[in-house]
């Protein structure tokens, strides 16, 4: 049997090669001595095919996403902490508590083994801070130059307690439309470190588990009518789906919009609209005006939500269009549109 014994994986100096996605010896040494070493649950150390979790009471909320962010590693994150927050955000905003995650790796052969381990290790750490286990996972090992290092899909299962309704068809008039903190952060963070875009910029990624600020929210009052999460496409995005599934308009106000002056400056110089950058760590609550102001205060007491803002209203639309406005300091009115294109790939 000893001949047959592969030697340590070179986690320093060594890649991704195609036998680690075969299913053989060198796929099950990559789990042992790289993925093993980073996640621990009691479903996932039982090397079953699917992972067997207890019974819960109450809806289940379950959402998949895929990330190929590049650059891998951004200010503030990296792919890896991405992918875990990305999907505990997802249901999050139906109002669940997360339960559990499963991740899926595509490699591609020639991926230095030690990038690989610093995004486990992301990962992993993302999961205990969060408090949500990795139950199941898969990877598998491309040719050379059929992807681009890596990327990560996600799945994660919550819960949602009895009597919360969270649904963007919810949005009604004279509803508020809360932010949980500054926008455009995890955009500007991505752009600065981009080969041929790079330039020096003092932004972190917004990137963030938000399930405890919901909760914190939610315990406040059950009324809440639609959180979403503004990643692709940002605010103006999230906002004009809501508005269209709703069937109601929105305005929002610039000056209380919460924008670091660095991004702001950035967006400048490229000519972007920071409503339209990916957020990954904020969430938009739309709630009734009764309760707006006291859901506020618990966001603002939230290490996640310090620096919430109330941030515009929801109108009954004009018409059969349903508008998203903004609303200048000089009084004046745009109209905040879709997103035309694609303006910042590969954000997430």
């Amino acid at each position: 049997m000893g001949k047959h014994r592969l030697r340590p994986l070179d986690l320093r100096h060594g890649v991704v090669e195609l036998p680690h996605g075969s299913g053989g010896r060198a796929t099950a040494q990559l789990i042992d001595e790289l993925f093993m070493r980073h996640f621990r649950s009691e479903a996932l150390a039982a090397r079953h095919d699917a992972a067997t979790l207890p019974q819960t009471a109450g809806r289940l909320a379950v959402s998949t996403d895929c990330f190929v962010v590049s650059p891998l590693f951004f200010p503030g994150g990296c792919i890896g902490d991405l992918a875990v927050h990305g999907s505990l955000n997802d249901v999050a905003m139906a109002g669940a508590q997360p339960l559990a995650l499963t991740a899926g790796f595509i490699l591609e052969e020639g991926f230095p083994l030690e990038q690989l381990d610093r995004i486990a290790a992301a990962m992993a750490d993302a999961c205990a801070r969060s408090g949500v286990p990795l139950v199941s996972g898969d990877t598998k090992v491309v040719e050379r130059g059929k992807a681009d290092g890596v990327f990560i899909s996600t799945t994660c299962l919550g819960r949602i307690p009895d009597g919360v309704e969270l649904s963007p068809s919810r949005a009604r008039p004279s509803d508020v439309i809360l932010v949980s903190g500054p926008i455009g952060d995890h955009g500007i963070a991505i752009l600065s470190q981009r080969p041929g875009l790079a330039f020096d910029c003092d932004v972190k990624s917004d990137s963030a588990a938000l399930h405890t600020l919901v909760a914190t929210m939610l315990a406040v009052t059950p009324e809440l009518h639609v959180l979403r999460d503004p990643t692709r496409g940002g605010v103006a995005a999230a906002l004009n789906e809501i508005a269209d599934q709703a069937g109601v308009g929105m305005l929002l106000e610039e000056s209380a919009l919460p924008i670091r002056g660095a991004v702001r400056a950035a967006c400048e110089l490229l000519g972007l609209d920071p409503l339209h950058l990916a957020c990954e760590g904020r969430l938009l609550a739309i709630c009734p005006q009764s309760v707006a102001s006291a859901v506020l205060q618990a966001m603002q007491a939230h290490p996640q939500g310090q620096e919430a803002r109330q941030i515009g209203v929801v109108l009954s639309a004009q018409g059969p269009q349903c508008f998203v406005e903004l609303r200048t300091p000089f009084g004046g009115r745009r109209i905040i549109d879709w997103p035309a294109g694609e303006q910042l790939p590969r954000i997430c």
